[in-house]
């Protein structure tokens, strides 16, 4: 299927674009009143994403709603481990939850490579539904956790601002961590080209907790498994966000990934140096998005003044927070498309 907006493929490519494509991530949320509605009707998160036509309802509904470039699947990254074996419950207020966690190599041992099309079917399903009824529009965008971030809930059990026991790990049983790793590593390439083969026009890595690992550690026990995936991955193009990770944007120039996602600390200038054979995605604050309409046009049009116009994918620098009013997020999407133009013109 020929796609009517192709801008957010082209720019991952380094092809030319007559303005800048733009998205958000976590777009598909509790931003928007129209997702907690179909929220509502549910007994929560879980059932929410594993209900394939309300995941791909939700999906669609920022597409319609605020005009981004692209959709991105309803789900969570921690589905993977799940697929293994290791099943997460979703605890109001306080995220996700692991009732049992990895203690030893035989509970490495225990877990099995995900089977996306057995064990994922329902996402796959979602996204068909979405491709169905974009019909073109706009692509859309698959995803799944980087590994380190994964070994991160799957040894900890929970969110944390240390991650201590999963560091622990990696200090005093290396040789878990690397076994674990690698199963979920084989575990994502199945899925992600599982996404890939069912419709999805681009993939992207969340490495939400790159930024707790030492530069050392972090080429260790993160960017050798990415670098299994990105080098899996060729069907379409891949984005790698390590959020924190400022220290690795050398490294990751040498990625088989078409485009770096950025987060709100990394220079634009240094990244662009760093990073010269990529397409650059991000970086605004999101917390900009709580700024009167006027700052939040002006903080755009900063950012794509240091960003140019090509190469480039709009974006926060990580995901829209809830309490931002859905306004305020169209005020920024609007001031990426209008400003963009207006510089491509000039």
């Amino acid at each position: 299927m020929t796609l009517k907006n192709d801008l957010l493929l082209r720019a991952a490519r380094g092809e030319q674009t007559e303005r800048v494509p733009v998205w958000l991530m976590r777009q598909a949320g509790r931003m928007l009143p129209e997702y907690r509605a179909v929220r509502a009707r549910t007994s929560g998160f879980i059932e929410l994403a594993t209900t394939p036509e309300l995941a791909a309802e939700v999906t669609i509904q920022p597409v319609d709603l605020l005009g981004v470039d692209a959709a991105i699947i309803f789900s969570d990254i921690l589905v993977v481990p799940e697929a293994m074996g290791l099943p997460y419950e979703m605890v109001e207020s306080r995220g996700p939850v692991f009732p049992k966690t990895i203690r030893s190599m035989a509970d490495v041992e225990a877990l099995k490579i995900a089977d996306a099309e057995t064990d994922l079917g329902y996402v796959l399903e979602a996204i068909r539904i979405v491709k169905r009824e974009l019909n073109g529009r706009v692509p859309l965008i698959g995803f799944a956790g980087a590994p380190f971030t994964l070994l991160c809930y799957m040894l900890e059990g929970r969110g944390s601002k240390t991650f201590s026991v999963a560091k622990k790990a990696l200090f005093t049983e290396p040789a878990l961590a690397h076994a674990l790793l690698q199963k979920i590593t084989d575990s994502t390439i199945g899925y992600l080209k599982a996404q890939v083969a069912n419709g999805a026009n681009l993939v992207q890595v969340f490495d939400s907790w790159a930024g707790i690992l030492s530069p050392e550690q972090y080429r260790e026990f993160s960017l050798p498994y990415i670098a299994q995936i990105c080098d899996a991955i060729t069907e379409v193009p891949v984005t790698v966000f390590a959020k924190g990770a400022f220290f690795a944007r050398r490294e990751m120039n040498a990625l088989n990934c078409a485009v770096v996602g950025l987060d709100w600390n990394m220079d634009i200038a240094e990244s662009r140096a760093m990073l010269p054979d990529k397409t650059l995605q991000g970086n605004l604050d999101p917390c900009v998005l709580y700024a009167p309409f006027a700052e939040i046009r002006r903080q755009t049009r900063r950012m794509l003044e240091h960003f140019g116009t090509q190469r480039y994918i709009a974006n926060l620098g990580h995901g829209v927070y809830p309490d931002t009013a859905p306004d305020k997020a169209r005020c920024f999407i609007e001031a990426v498309k209008e400003a963009s133009l207006r510089m491509n013109l000039n």
